[in-house]
């Protein structure tokens, strides 16, 4: 009896880590770049909306470069959002208290795409913390929006512009 249970618990736990090691194999990422813009004129402890240019996808390349199509897609998350001021170039995140992204299409709600908040850096680079929220239907679109809400917790003398670079792990069936 003791063998049997040790058997299926042997054979259980196998089967867990061949679909995880499936889904290694049938998984790939797709970055993405968003340019924001924060205005001097922003308010100090209250938070700002900024709306971004739609960004476009390359999805169906990367789709095509990594032999699936979007059709075979099921399971797009973002593993990792990072923040970089590209201008002024000696500016650094001490101005910012916190920042939430998120995404829409025209086809789908808007949702949480990633945010950090009571920022405590003396960087040009930060990393935000991702939701674990589905990406599919906005990764397989043509473009999706990004919608910026900042709160400052220092006037800005000059507005500053900000790299969104987004990191997508996108996980395929096989047929």
């Amino acid at each position: 009896m003791k063998s049997k249970f040790i058997a299926i618990a042997l054979l259980l736990s196998l089967s867990l880590t061949s679909c995880d090691a499936v889904d290694d194999l049938l998984s790939f990422s797709i970055s993405n770049e968003a340019s924001i813009k924060i205005k001097s004129s922003s308010p100090i402890n209250l938070p700002s909306e900024i709306i971004t240019p739609d960004v476009t996808t390359n999805s169906s390349a990367e789709f095509k470069n990594n032999k699936t199509k979007a059709s075979l897609v099921k399971d797009v998350k973002i593993r990792s959002l990072k923040l970089t001021i590209s201008d002024p170039s000696d500016k650094t995140f001490t101005f910012l208290k916190s920042v939430h992204l998120y995404i829409s299409t025209t086809d789908s709600d808007e949702i949480q795409l990633a945010y950090q908040d009571n920022i405590n850096s003396s960087s040009s680079t930060i990393d935000l913390v991702c939701t674990d929220a589905r990406l599919d239907q906005y990764i397989k679109a043509d473009s999706y929006k990004i919608r910026t809400q900042v709160t400052l917790k220092e006037t800005l003398t000059k507005d500053v512009t900000v790299k969104a670079n987004m990191n997508f792990r996108v996980t395929a069936d096989p047929f």
